[in-house]
């Protein structure tokens, strides 16, 4: 990635792609009101959903590990 967005870059580069927030959100599955949060500062994106809304706007690197996935992976090494 050329470098990390800050939160007005994020929504430019949303009104770039001739974007809303709500389409955003619903492309990648997450929660609109989240999405808001954190181009608004009021959530920092460092886990969940708000790290996950950060990654795909750009406004941080991180890797996106879903859920389910994460947990079968630790039940196979269990065994």
């Amino acid at each position: 990635m050329p470098g990390i967005r800050t939160a007005a870059q994020a929504k430019a580069w949303l009104e770039h792609q001739g974007k809303s927030v709500q389409a955003f959100a619903r492309e990648h599955g997450v929660d609109p009101a989240t999405t808001y949060q954190v181009l608004a500062g009021r959530k920092k994106g460092r886990r969940g959903e708000a790290h996950k809304v950060a990654v795909l706007l750009g406004m941080k690197e991180g890797i996106i590990v879903d859920e389910p996935e994460a947990r079968t992976q630790d039940q196979q090494g269990v065994n």
